[in-house]
């Protein structure tokens, strides 16, 4: 069958009340896509994603239930890219403090996001002004360079793995630190958290963030 159109998508999404289906439904739809074959376009993961998460998302006012966070780390799971573009940008530009929609983000980045949408998500923050608000946003991009993607190990006896990580530590290595900054984004937020700084003087988030570009960063910044 011909895929639907965007507003196809949009119509069948009004008529079937996704916006403000109940949470545990939400989480078995999200289960279903992910088995669709083929996978969704863009544009309709995308319009998806507007769907079921962004009115939810933005009403936010406590931490969000664990049927809704389980249906947006399932959907993020596949579809990241159109999620960010969507989702993350409407919460980043939202007016308000929006500590939940904050807080899910972070959280989005530290646990869920793959390294392309996390560097995604530094370029969505960057191209707003600098805001108590986008900070810690910024600092859960840095705890990812810190950290890194996990690698896991093989399951063999002790022996025959410390061999394989003997013959294995260098792409271990590359592993580890393949989250680093791309130089042009890394510069555009230095020169950013500079430009700012009369405006963050007695922000606690602020001097936490140059702190941890610091760490971080520190043979790359002088």
């Amino acid at each position: 069958p011909c895929p639907l159109c965007g507003p196809q998508l949009q119509g069948l999404c009004s008529f079937l009340q996704l916006s403000s289906c109940p949470e545990h439904l939400l989480v078995r739809f999200c289960g279903w896509l992910l088995a669709l074959t083929p996978d969704l376009s863009y544009n309709s993961a995308a319009i998806l994603a507007e769907q079921l998460f962004l009115r939810r998302v933005l009403a936010l006012a406590q931490p969000p239930s664990r049927h809704l966070m389980a249906a947006l780390t399932s959907f993020c799971s596949k579809y990241s890219q159109p999620f960010c573009r969507v989702l993350v940008a409407a919460v980043l530009q939202e007016p308000g403090e929006g500590a939940e929609q904050t807080k899910l983000v972070c959280e989005l980045v530290e646990e869920c996001l793959e390294p392309d949408c996390v560097r995604l998500v530094l370029s969505q923050v960057l191209e707003l002004p600098l805001s108590e608000k986008l900070l810690p946003v910024v600092q859960a991009v840095l705890a990812r360079q810190v950290r890194g993607p996990p690698v896991s190990l093989p399951r063999l006896p002790r022996q025959l793995q410390q061999r394989w990580i003997k013959d294995h530590l260098s792409s271990l290595l590359m592993a580890l630190f393949q989250e680093v900054l791309p130089p042009e984004l890394f510069d555009l937020l230095v020169l950013t958290v500079c430009r700012q700084a009369p405006a963050f003087a007695t922000s606690l988030n602020y001097a936490k963030l140059v702190t941890a570009m610091l760490t971080v960063y520190q043979s790359q910044v002088r």
